[in-house]
Formats: C-alpha cells, sequence, structure tokens
C-alpha cells in the first residue's frame, strides 16, 4: 500500500516551479535518483541542507548511519523504495522526517557516493530529460530552487498519516 497523502505538495510553487516538479515526477525512478545525486553534485554548497539550523540529523540514525554499513545493491534498493514510496523500515523512516531532515538526508547520501554510498557507474551518462531537468533547476534563483527541492523530497518515502480533512472536505464547521 503506498501513501496517497503528498505532504510536500505545496500550492507555493510557481508555475514555473511546478512545471519542475512534474518534468521530475515523469522520470523513471533511476533517473529519479540520478538527477538528485546530479544537483547535489553541482549545487550542493547552496542547498545543503536548505537551512542548516533546522536539520536535525540526531533524528535520522537508520537513514545516516545504518545506511552506510549496508551493501551497494541494499543501498540503492532503499534508495528506489524511498523515491517509490514503498512500505519499508528505511522508507518510513524518511516518510516521518521534516522537510529539512529529508534533504540532508539526500546531501549526506550524495557527498558519501562513491565512498560509502553506492556510486554511479563508470559508463553513466545522463539522459536529455535529465540533462534538461538540471538546466531548469539551474535557471531558478534560489529560493525558487529550494521550493522544488522540498516538494520533490517531500513527496517521497512512506507515511500513512493523512491529512485532516478541512471544513471544505467535511462540511462541517470545526466546534470549540
Amino acid at each position: 500500500m503506498t501513501a496517497s497523502y503528498q505532504k510536500g505538495a505545496s500550492q507555493a510553487l510557481s508555475n514555473e516551479t511546478q512545471n519542475v516538479v512534474k518534468a521530475f515526477n515523469s522520470l523513471d525512478t533511476d533517473a529519479k535518483l540520478a538527477w538528485f545525486y546530479l544537483v547535489y553534485e553541482k549545487m550542493g554548497d547552496s542547498i545543503t541542507p536548505a537551512a542548516p539550523a533546522a536539520a536535525e540529523p540526531e533524528l535520522a540514525p537508520l537513514l545516516l548511519n545504518n545506511y552506510l554499513k549496508l551493501s551497494d545493491e541494499e543501498q540503492l534498493n532503499v534508495m528506489r523504495d524511498i523515491v517509490n514510496r514503498k512500505d519499508t523500515e528505511y522508507s518510513r523512516a524518511y516518510g516521518a522526517l521534516k522537510d529539512n531532515n529529508q534533504l540532508l538526508v539526500w546531501y549526506v547520501w550524495a557527498v558519501a557516493m562513491g565512498d560509502t554510498v553506492v556510486d554511479f557507474p563508470d559508463n553513466y551518462e545522463p539522459s536529455k530529460a535529465i540533462n534538461d531537468l538540471l538546466s531548469q533547476i539551474e535557471g531558478l534563483d534560489f529560493e525558487e530552487q529550494i521550493s522544488v527541492f522540498r516538494a520533490i523530497a517531500g513527496e517521497m518515502g512512506y507515511s500513512d498519516v493523512k491529512p485532516i480533512e478541512t471544513q471544505a472536505q467535511t462540511g462541517k464547521t470545526s466546534s470549540l
């Protein structure tokens, strides 16, 4: 079962940034992982972790400590599960984090890639879709970039937390 609640979906995104998120969502799983890594490789210093004082790495020991001890194949499967919102231990741990901590997880993994995190194959060449999406994100200003990263990161991972229904959905007013 996959959670349908998208806590990262933001109505504050502009049309341009929404288009970047839609383009990202149209990529396949491995292309999404490649794009995320390439973004952090190119822009990691400016986006990491979006708000340093707000990130709390101690809240993600499974993802920032235990994960690093897994085999390359296990790490890749964990990343894929998170991107695909599968109901797994690691995906639930990721889904329980706030957006700044989710961005921190991707940053830590990108920095450790090829060392303690599985790396790209030596002959990897990004697709046109990935390169186009990289160009789009580079064309945005910093605040727009962060909005896109938060939206994308927030849509990943598994959570069975459901949003509270609004008055418009229930037809009832709240009582005091």
